[in-house]
């Protein structure tokens, strides 16, 4: 039930070629080709900045550890 048969896929052609229309198809898909090497290139690029600003970021991370509370002067004088 999950997989596309055939005839789902010419449905699909078919609706697509009614909105877009057959002229503007090729431009469509040649902005669409033109866009994922965009996206392939800026994923490349990340991954391969990702191990030099590790550690920069693990610094900018750490927060320093608060002060600790001194502790209360424990006497045994009573109040008068």
């Amino acid at each position: 039930m999950g997989a596309l048969s055939p005839w789902h896929w010419a449905v699909l052609a078919i609706v697509i070629i009614l909105l877009f229309g057959a002229k503007r198809l090729p431009d469509a898909a040649r902005s669409l080709g033109k866009s994922l090497r965009i996206f392939k290139a800026e994923v490349k690029e990340l991954q391969s900045d990702k191990p030099e600003q590790a550690p920069t970021q693990v610094q900018s991370e750490r927060v320093a550890e608060p002060a600790p509370n001194p502790e209360p002067n424990h006497t045994d004088a009573r109040p008068a």
